[in-house]
């Protein structure tokens, strides 16, 4: 069961054109139930025009990437994306 989740004060940075037009739309910072500030989350467009959060990780010595910070399941990511694109005023499966 996923716990509520609040989100405030979402900051974007925006990518460079050059980023952009890879798919990587800028960096985001937001707060979660006014107690964590989750930093370096990215904004991206999938190749199939949604936009969508990627969240931050690390690379073990092997390469293996492991979540620094992530949503606990499914509802939680969903929750979190629509408080932050709505702060954005984006669309998300808006095509530009």
């Amino acid at each position: 069961m996923t716990a509520f989740v609040t989100v405030t004060d979402v900051r974007f940075a925006e990518a460079p054109d050059g980023h952009q037009r890879l798919g990587l739309l800028g960096w985001i910072r937001f707060t979660l139930n006014d107690a964590v500030v989750v930093d370096g989350v990215t904004l991206r467009r999938t190749r199939d025009g949604r936009v969508t959060l990627s969240y931050p990780v690390r690379h073990d010595a092997r390469g293996a990437q492991h979540a620094i910070v992530r949503p606990i399941d499914d509802a939680a990511r969903h929750a979190i994306e629509a408080q932050v694109f709505a702060a954005l005023h984006l669309d998300r499966e808006a095509a530009s």
